[in-house]
């Protein structure tokens, strides 16, 4: 059972890693920060397709993480 949640643990942490690197950064560089003022007044639109999906795995992700550590050190 160790074994299977310490495997379990590292692919969480790899998910959680690769979901979190592949979403788009919230400001697009200079041109970000010269629009940024009207985006706040204004709302921006929530990305659906890619960036939803990628926003859903990392809070599984996360999750599954957060229960692996507790349960492994619970085990001990």
């Amino acid at each position: 059972m160790r074994t299977f949640m310490m495997i379990l643990l590292a692919v969480a942490s790899i998910a959680v890693i690769a979901s979190v690197l592949l979403q788009s950064g919230s400001s697009s560089g200079l041109s970000g920060t010269i629009t940024g003022g009207a985006e706040q007044l204004l709302g921006k639109k929530k990305a659906k397709g890619y960036d939803a999906i990628l926003e859903k795995a990392t809070i599984v992700a996360s999750v599954v993480f957060i229960v692996c550590s507790l349960v492994l050190v619970m085990m001990e």
